[in-house]
């Protein structure tokens, strides 16, 4: 049994949708076993409290240099027993030290279909802002491996939603999690957890 420990920062939906999707039996061979946040008010902190998973927050702010931070949160994550570490909405940037400690072993949610609207500075409603302006039909959500270039690490899995007419980035936004992120980012942490992918030339290459 693989321990998950899922990073967020705000809500926690995503986190929700994980912690839903283990207790209904959809991640197999895993369990998340802490949630940590980079903001001590963040409500995916009483979600873990809710289903008695450990917790821990460590801000940025507490470290002057981000090399300190980066260390910081690479010790946290290896006293945690860290298998595979899930980006929940986690608002502050990785350092190489965490991203090279977990290679292939950090998941994140886009809420695009990367390549398209993602990279820095594509977060939150500013994607589908982005994607309303481009005037696209189809955008979605992509799950995969974070390495250092910004939402370039290998593509697991995409799954694409529909734009309607009359769609504002808020509509959108809640579409894109309903019927993308909170399907497709449990289905790759099972997928995870069950040895299921394989990464070779920068591609993530899923077996049965």
């Amino acid at each position: 049994m693989k321990n998950i420990v899922v990073l967020v920062s705000g809500g926690g939906t995503n986190l929700q949708a994980l912690i839903d999707a283990e207790k209904s039996g959809v991640i197999k061979g895993g369990k998340i076993t802490c949630v940590i946040s980079s903001n001590p008010e963040a409500y995916a902190l009483q979600r873990a409290a809710d289903n008695n998973i450990d917790s821990a927050v460590i801000r940025r702010k507490d470290y002057s240099e981000f090399s300190d931070y980066d260390k910081a949160l690479t010790a946290l994550l290896k006293d945690k027993k860290a298998d595979l570490v899930v980006l929940a909405g986690f608002l502050t940037i990785l350092g190489h030290e965490v991203i090279s400690a977990f290679e292939n072993r950090i998941i994140n949610i886009h809420p695009a279909l990367i390549p398209s609207f993602c990279g820095e500075g594509f977060y939150g409603l500013r994607v589908h802002e982005a994607a309303l302006e481009k005037g696209v039909k189809l955008t979605g959500a992509t799950a995969h491996f974070v390495n250092e270039e910004c939402d370039g690490g290998p593509i697991i899995i995409q799954k694409a939603v529909e734009i309607k007419n009359g769609d504002t980035p808020e509509i959108l936004q809640k579409r894109v999690m309903e019927e993308a992120e909170w399907k497709i980012l449990p289905e790759a942490v099972s997928l995870f957890c069950q040895d299921k992918i394989k990464v070779i030339d920068n591609h993530a290459v899923i077996g049965e």
